[in-house]
């Protein structure tokens, strides 16, 4: 059932109702018996249920782009994970 909100225009006290949707608007005060005027209020929600956060989605496969296996790569030879190949020395001729 939603919640309204009510100001007495006589001793300026707001106060919430529970109401039906069809129930007339109330139209006079529970503390004085003065008129009121129904209020324009924030309404608030919650989010139930899976996928309203980040870790809620399901995951992408990686996909293998050219661009992701130069830089895998290149992170790997930093590590020491793949060696290099040396290059051949000049110090020795052959004659």
């Amino acid at each position: 059932m939603p919640i309204y909100e009510y100001q007495c225009s006589k001793c300026g006290e707001v106060f919430e109702a529970f109401q039906r949707i069809n129930d007339k608007p109330l139209s006079h005060c529970k503390f004085c018996k003065g008129p009121v005027e129904k209020l324009i209020s924030h309404s608030s929600f919650q989010l139930k249920g899976g996928g309203w956060y980040l870790t809620d989605y399901a995951r992408k496969a990686h996909s293998s782009s050219p661009s992701d296996s130069s830089s895998k790569k290149s992170e790997k030879s930093e590590k020491g994970g793949e060696s290099t190949p040396a290059a051949p020395s000049k110090s020795a001729k052959s004659d």
